[in-house]
């Protein structure tokens, strides 16, 4: 079991994380047409942002969602069509709906915090559920986070190691 510190950062970081992968805002699909890489990171054709993790609540102001901890750290972001369908389209989610981040904070002023986390559609039942993976936890009232591996000053920890933690 991690200790209390790393459970708030970690808290913290998939805090961030967490706002990443939902708050993929509605002006995504709207922009999808432009294809190719935006200012910010994002490639909504190709379904993956990558790039300093101040791009991802689009707003290049040395901040995420207003903490400057985490702005210059590197982010890979990549979701699935049946996320972006459901998401943003209005389609029902489906058990190959799933999100990846993988947050690197070992690049010039970064946090030194890394966390790499695959997130699954399960669907309301959550632990009852039929697509559940034994080893991971819940997220969002519909979510599993089937892998979670964070490392920071105080330590390398697995938060969930689901059997299997392979997406789709």
């Amino acid at each position: 079991m991690p200790r209390f510190g790393v459970k708030v950062m970690n808290k913290k970081l998939l805090s961030m994380v967490a706002l990443t992968a939902m708050a993929l805002l509605p002006v995504l699909a709207v922009s999808a047409a432009s294809g190719g890489f935006d200012q910010n990171g994002y490639n909504y054709n190709a379904r993956i942002f990558v790039g300093a993790a101040d791009g991802v609540d689009r707003g290049l102001d040395g901040a995420v969602w207003g903490d400057p901890t985490y702005a210059k750290d590197h982010l890979v972001m990549k979701w699935s069509k049946a996320w972006d369908d459901a998401r943003f389209h209005g389609a029902s989610w489906t058990p190959d709906a799933w999100v990846t981040n993988e947050w690197n904070g070992h690049v010039p002023g970064g946090s030194g915090v890394t966390e790499t986390v695959k997130i699954i559609w399960v669907g309301p039942q959550l632990e009852e559920s039929p697509y559940w993976r034994e080893g991971g936890y819940a997220i969002w009232g519909e979510f599993e986070a089937i892998m979670d591996h964070y490392t920071g000053a105080d330590g390398n920890f697995w938060l969930a190691h689901a059997t299997p933690n392979g997406l789709g």
